[in-house]
């Protein structure tokens, strides 16, 4: 095998790591208490496993289910079908959640354009549809009879009109291109740092300031779908508080979990294959010893390719 790169940083799992944290999964069970699946990742079907979990622990859902499209998830595959048994296989996980959640619970679901219609009108029958994110994705491959596939969409759900959004907790550090002052020659809603001029935006729903993991950043993974950390930690930010419990039942190479750990959130997540579990148990390690998240910084979030100072 050719040996890698010095900045190659994706997270592999050596022979003992993976004998090390098998040790550490949660299996499944006929029954979990609150406190048994606090901080842990669970590897089993979500769909078998969901009935089981306690009723009314969950603050927050963030989650990235299967698109539908043909895709390989460690070896398994998940095909692309059609419109109406996506939508059946959607019901199937989200309706064994709801018992799951709070009254004052907020979801996020991540998706993508070919799906998106079908994803809202699935939690259209449950949930408030509060709004839909789109993230510019600028990873991709061009295409010679379409337009290049570079955004993706986030749904945006509350079980009720009682929920907790902290727009504060996610603005966005951009630099000031027009620093226009006020008459007395003071700064007007941006601040001086030196040589950079900056101002704190309120968060839209458009993303433009987010970097997909690739192979030099250290919490890459081989996972194929692997979201970005600081992508999940608006979310979590935004919608929830420290101490509350965070839940991804889709769970990945672990990137809900260990961003929620990162800010100080508890958390736990289902995932089926078993590797990428060993994946999100070994970020989580890592993570007790670096907390960042890549692009935040000093309570806010910068714009990408801008350092934070």
């Amino acid at each position: 095998m050719k040996p890698r790169s010095s900045r190659n940083k994706t997270i592999q799992l050596s022979v003992e790591e993976k004998s090390y944290f098998g040790k550490k999964i949660l299996k499944e069970s006929s029954s979990y208490t609150e406190r048994k699946i606090e901080n842990q990742v669970l590897c089993g079907d979500s769909i078998k496993v969901l009935p089981q979990l306690p009723k009314e622990f969950i603050d927050l859902v963030v989650t990235d289910p299967p698109y539908n499209m043909t895709k390989i998830y460690a070896g398994e595959k998940f095909s692309k079908t059609n419109a109406e048994e996506y939508e059946l296989w959607l019901r199937s996980w989200i309706e064994p959640l709801i018992p799951l959640l709070k009254p004052n619970a907020s979801l996020y679901v991540c998706t993508e354009w070919q799906c998106s219609s079908i994803v809202e009108k699935v939690l259209r029958d449950y949930f408030y549809v509060r709004n839909r994110i789109t993230w510019e994705r600028e990873k991709g491959r061009g295409a010679q009879h379409n337009w290049k596939n570079a955004a993706e969409d986030i749904w945006f759900c509350t079980v009720s009109n009682d929920y907790y959004f902290n727009a504060d907790a996610v603005r966005l550090k951009r630099k000031v291109i027009a620093p226009y002052r006020h008459v007395n020659g003071d700064p007007k809603d941006w601040a001086d740092e030196g040589d950079e001029k900056f101002r704190l935006t309120a968060p839209s729903n458009l993303w433009t300031d987010i970097s997909v993991p690739f192979w030099s950043m250290p919490e890459n993974t081989e996972h194929p779908t692997q979201k970005p950390e600081k992508l999940i930690a608006k979310l979590i930010l935004a919608s929830s508080k420290e101490g509350d419990f965070v839940f991804d039942p889709f769970l990945g190479s672990g990137t809900t979990a260990v961003t929620a750990k990162k800010l100080s959130r508890r958390f736990a997540g289902i995932e089926r294959e078993k590797d990428y579990a060993l994946l999100a148990l070994k970020r989580l390690q890592t993570a007790e010893k670096y907390p960042e998240i890549q692009g935040f910084k000093d309570g806010c979030f910068w714009e990408r390719n801008t350092r934070p100072l």
